[in-house]
């Protein structure tokens, strides 16, 4: 175990550190709370940065100095939680982004007082987190510089269906018998789902900078359930807005969880969808093109059928990605997708009645 005080020694803080402990279960960095003594001095979060998930350290950190200076440059000066509404990031003692022993990596942010984080998905909640993950997208559309991505291609639908094409002829675990339905349905819609892709190189679509992970966890609240800021931007890069948009709804509008082998249970809540979508628009109307409002309901399609072919090629190669429970968790995983996106594609016409209704005339 690392000397954690000394780690925190790196950073320019204020204050005496007195108690470094985790904070949280985040599922990709260590992340640890830092307690100063002062009662007015800042605390801390201190996080190892998995560098197996994001190889790129410089381009991590730089994205993320990004993003947050141009966020707090949006909020008014005189604003008294201003330092609560965006994420500050700590520099080492010697200026950098980040600090290394050249075998772990670390950064740093001032902890945000007085906050939580909910996991109830209410209409109240739903409906603030499409506004705000819509907010966070329309706040982001003029950011001066262009970012890196972090993980490339990693809602790029083309690129995830010649890994599951390669992963079927490989067939390396011996499963393929045991997937053909599942590989036939996924042919049947591969050409439509690729209509993103397709309409970018058309030119009809542009990239724009997005979250990469719009969950319910990832915004912090204050003690009036009111959101302060949008948390966890790692994934934040340039990317459709039908991923934040779609993403977003593969989970919450899911009434089943990820991996519910009963599929009979597995259905695409429409209540869900018209509550966030109600807070996005409200949000971000203003920016987005005409195509990009008509196609979200495709995104709430899309997202479950591309998380159902990550799925399905992970258990033809053998369970080397995602972590599994016992030995077909992600066939029942992809299974549940592919149900999930089978339940959204009924409800398409309702989806894009809804849309058009809560257009501004």
């Amino acid at each position: 175990m690392e000397d954690l005080f000394y780690i925190v020694s790196k950073f320019k803080t204020y204050g005496t550190p007195a108690v470094v402990k985790p904070l949280g279960n985040g599922r990709i960095h260590a992340t640890f709370k830092v307690t100063t003594a002062e009662l007015n001095s800042p605390d801390y979060v201190l996080q190892r940065i998995n560098r197996t998930v994001f190889p790129d350290i410089d381009t991590l950190q730089r994205n993320l100095v990004y993003i947050t200076n141009h966020m707090r440059g949006k909020l008014p000066a005189t604003d008294p939680d201003r330092d609560r509404k965006v994420l500050t990031f700590i520099p080492t003692i010697q200026g950098k982004r980040y600090w290394t022993d050249g075998a772990s990596y670390w950064r740093m942010t001032k902890y945000i007082p007085f906050s939580q984080t909910l996991t109830a998905l209410t209409p109240e909640t739903v409906y603030t987190a499409g506004k705000a993950f819509g907010n966070f997208q329309a706040v982001l559309s003029d950011l001066p510089v262009q970012l890196e991505e972090t993980q490339p291609d990693l809602y790029n639908i083309e690129f995830h269906l010649r890994q599951l094409k390669e992963a079927r002829e490989s067939n390396r675990a011996r499963r393929r018998r045991k997937v053909s339905k599942e590989l036939d349905y996924i042919e049947q819609y591969a050409a439509d789902m690729c209509k993103a892709e397709i309409a970018h190189r058309a030119g009809k679509l542009s990239k724009r900078i997005c979250h990469g992970d719009p969950r319910i966890g990832n915004l912090l609240f204050d003690q009036d359930r009111e959101v302060l800021c949008v948390i966890d931007l790692d994934t934040v890069m340039p990317g459709y807005v039908f991923s934040d948009f779609g993403n977003f709804l593969r989970t919450a509008a899911n009434t089943a969880k990820e991996d519910e082998k009963n599929l009979d249970k597995v259905y695409f809540d429409m209540q869900i969808f018209s509550t966030f979508t109600e807070g996005y628009l409200e949000s971000c109307i203003s920016f987005l093109t005409a195509y990009e409002i008509a196609h979200l309901p495709f995104a709430a399609t899309q997202f479950p059928y591309m998380q159902g072919v990550r799925f399905l090629t992970d258990f033809l190669n053998g369970d080397i990605h995602y972590q599994i429970q016992y030995p077909e968790h992600n066939l029942t995983r992809a299974r549940n997708q592919l149900r999930l996106h089978e339940s959204a594609t009924e409800q398409l016409l309702h989806m894009q009645e809804f849309i058009h209704q809560h257009l501004p005339q």
